[in-house]
């Protein structure tokens, strides 16, 4: 019988690009992590699109049976919603309401590649967590190296 992994987090905010990246290996890490989320019980939260990065890990966590919560500025849904939606979508006003919502509703956070969008929510939080604002955890896949120049940065 298989070993149940469960984890002390219910909900995990990914962020991740609306493309799909220059790398094949971005697009596995986001199937793989939502696999991996599934397999822990853990539900989504994440921009709401079902493009990219975005679409890929939403969709793996969606059909795995685990619940997704999308959090989408409503000026961003004709770029980045296309087909039906995954899960549940929350349209809010603007960016920041946006990354408000994704943060009140995650226990965790964990970035995976993607652009400068991506970059500002995760420093976004970083900024948060070191101002005291939330002392949830912050982690970054970093698939081949991608956030290396960000990693000696900090």
């Amino acid at each position: 019988m298989e070993e149940e992994r469960r984890s002390k987090f219910k909900r995990i905010c990914v962020f991740c690009g609306s493309s799909s990246g220059k790398k094949s290996s971005y697009q596995e890490a986001a199937i793989d992590l939502g696999k991996e989320l599934v397999e822990r019980r853990i539900d989504l939260v994440y921009g709401g699109g079902s493009i990219g990065l975005m679409g890929l890990v939403s969709q793996a966590v969606h059909d795995g049976g685990r619940h997704v919560l999308g959090v989408i500025p409503k000026t961003l849904m004709p770029r980045e919603l296309t087909g039906e939606t995954i899960g549940e979508v929350r349209a809010v006003s603007g960016m920041h309401q946006r990354k408000a919502e994704m943060a009140r509703q995650a226990d965790a956070f964990i970035a995976l590649p993607g652009g400068y969008g991506t970059l500002e929510e995760l420093l976004e939080v970083i900024t948060w967590a070191q101002l005291g604002i939330h002392q949830k955890p912050v982690g970054l896949l970093n698939v081949e190296g991608y956030y290396n120049s960000l990693l000696s940065f900090i």
